[in-house]
Parts: structure tokens; sequence; C-alpha cells
């Protein structure tokens, strides 16, 4: 018996499954109700979820046996698009089976756009996402680099050519897809000799192997192999999902506000070091990259903010880089792990609340005193 989520695979993810996330009309219809088969239709090698009401339905294929994260992901990204919105999925590793599908995501040794052809094991392969980046692709980073724009224009229903559209086609690359690409082809995080200091199996690649079949499991049975990968396919696409719409939702407009804000830091304080977000957004990478972008020099250094629970003022540090903990100047060591009354007294400043153990934030009652505490942090 399917469980829900493989259920939502081949009756086009129903409703309740994705009851928490708001389609556009247009990517509703193509994608989240085809017309498809309650059921799968399984002959091994190659396995269909296919449905009789289609004429004829396009079909994309990918291999079968173990799966990955970036196969069942492009095959749940490539059911997005226009062209292939009502594709059956076809797991085989037969070369006749894959010669005639519309598309294949790796396997088959060939990557060609125009035939819609997406492997990314053969020699030679070193198809990069571009834009800056240099990752070598996996057949989800492919899929993403020739579909992602239609994907995200369905999303946010503007047409492909919108400057919106480009912008969360790299975002979503950047803080997404590119880990799926490097994890996928076997590039480490870092450069470096030295193991890493602790073990992270909870990304979503790892999330997506450990739905493999199970060597102690008594059915190893091509149905059951596929019904593990439908629900892979629901894992990897409901993040893909989860990670545009918060990228269109939030991340996009929350730019503007940084952008706005990085404009008025001199009224502030005359070194430009300080930046107050007159409205609470994310803020971090915006504020990397538009330092970057508009060559801001001095670099900034505080960031005050109200917090909308206690209506306190945060003061909080900048770190050295966007994946670092380091601050680039961390609130003063004699303030550290101190709160209230004695963090007042110590710093000369009304109303302090805390100041964290490492120096990366703190709070104060008022405005002015979360300001005071950025513009004396910068002196000493």
């Amino acid at each position: 018996m399917l469980t829900g989520a493989m259920l939502a695979i081949n009756r086009g993810f129903n409703h309740k499954l994705f009851s928490d996330f708001h389609f556009p009309k247009t990517l509703a219809r193509s994608f989240l109700f085809p017309r498809m088969a309650a059921s799968p239709t399984v002959s091994s090698p190659a396995y269909s979820t296919g449905s009789p009401y289609q004429d004829p339905p396009k079909r994309v294929g990918t291999h079968n046996g173990s799966f990955h994260c970036d196969e069942a992901l492009g095959c749940f990204m490539i059911r997005l698009t226009n062209k292939f919105s009502n594709a059956e999925i076809v797991r085989s590793r037969d070369p006749q089976v894959l010669e005639g599908l519309d598309a294949v995501l790796d396997v088959g040794g060939v990557y060609d756009p125009r035939r819609d052809r997406y492997d990314h094991h053969q020699k030679g392969f070193e198809e990069e996402f571009g834009h800056g980046f240099t990752t070598k692709l996996s057949s989800a980073g492919l899929v993403y680099k020739h579909f992602g724009k239609e994907i995200i224009a369905k999303e946010l229903q503007v047409d492909e050519g919108h400057r919106d559209v480009h912008r969360l086609f790299l975002a979503v690359y950047k803080s997404f897809m590119e880990a799926i690409d490097a994890i996928d082809n076997g590039i480490n995080q870092y450069d470096t000799d030295q193991p890493p200091r602790y073990v992270n199996n909870t990304h979503l690649s790892s999330r997506v192997g450990r739905l493999n079949l199970d060597w102690i499991q008594p059915d190893q049975s091509p149905e059951k192999e596929n019904q593990a990968f439908q629900q892979a396919m629901a894992l990897a696409g409901s993040e893909f999902l989860d990670c545009v719409r918060y990228h269109a939702r939030s991340w996009l407009p929350a730019r503007t506000i940084v952008m706005e804000c990085l404009a008025a830091r001199f009224d502030i304080h005359p070194t430009g070091e300080i930046m107050v977000l007159a409205t609470f957004c994310p803020w971090k990478l915006h504020l990397f990259e538009l330092e970057e972008e508009l060559k801001i020099d001095p670099s900034i250094k505080y960031v005050l903010y109200q917090d909308d629970r206690s209506k306190h003022w945060r003061v909080q540090a900048v770190a050295i880089a966007p994946d670092r903990f380091e601050s680039r100047r961390p609130l003063p060591a004699n303030w550290r792990g101190l709160r209230d009354d004695e963090l007042s007294r110590e710093s000369g400043i009304p109303g302090c609340v805390f100041v964290h153990m490492s120096g990366f934030i703190g709070g104060n009652q008022t405005y002015e005193g979360a300001l005071t505490m950025a513009r004396t942090a910068l002196k000493l």
C-alpha cells in the first residue's frame, strides 16, 4: 500500500500534502493536479508513473537502482515546466528504453539540452552554472540551469525576462542548488587536508539517500524501490519549492529595505559603520552582497533592529563572512556575558539588557541605548 507521500507523486502531489504552500494558479494547474493514475505501472527494469488520459504523455527517464538527491530533484523540477508538466517518470538503465524517451536525467552518458539529455557522469563533462559559479553541475543543476527561470517566473507570475526572475535564479542556485551539485560530484566544502570536526548527515542529500531501500528490508522489489524514489521526489521537491517561495516572498523584498538602510548609514554615524533596519527583515546575505556591489568602505560593523516580541532593540555585530561565526568587531569583551543592571554599570549605558558571551549580539531597552552601545563599541 502506498503512503501519502507516494500517492502524492502518482496523483500529482495532492492538495492535502501541500496545504501549507500557495501555488500560483498556473503552476497549480500544470503540476499539482495532472490527470495521472492513482497507482504506478511497473515493469522491470523500467518503471513508469503513466496515465491513460494523456495523448500521448511526455516521458522523462532516469536510472533505476539506488538513487540520489540530484535525479530525484531533477525529475521533480522538470515536471514543473510547461514542456514536461504531465510527464511520466521512467526508471531504467536500458539504452533502448532511454533512447525512446523525451528527456533523460542522470543516465545515458549524454549532455545535450537540444535533445533534453541531462547526464553528468560521462568523461569530459565539466559544465558549470556560470554567473561566477564554478561548481560542476549534477543532473539537478542541469535541469535548473535550463528550466529554472521558467519555474521561478511561474512562481512570481511574471515574464522570464523580469529582473526579479534573474535575481532569484542566482539566489536559489547559491543558497540551495549548488550544494546538491557539489555533494553529488564529491566536491568538498572547504579546501583543506584536515578532517571535518563533526559529521553532518542532516542535509537534504543525506536525507534523500536514507530513503533508499535498506539491505535488511525483506522486500527489495522494483515496486518497493520505485515507491522509495517517489518519496525522494516529494522530499527534495518540497524543499526546493520552500526555497523558491522564501526567496520570492521574503528574501527579495528585504533587499530593497537593506539597500535603503545602507544609503542612510551616514545619518546614523559619521563613519558609516552602523546601519539601522527601519523594518526587520532577512538582512545578512543582502548586506554582504550590497557591500561588494556598491564598493562600501569601511564595511558595516553593527546592525540595529527592534525585537518584535520584547520591543527591545538589538545591536548585532556583523560576521566576517556569511558562513562564519566570527564577527568583524565583536561587542567589548568586558560587556560579554553580563545582563541588566550589571551590564549597564559596566558599560555606563542605561537600559542595557544583555550581551552574548561571544560578543556577536547585545540588547537595550531603547533605540537610543542600543545606538549608544554600538557607538561606544566602535570607539573601544
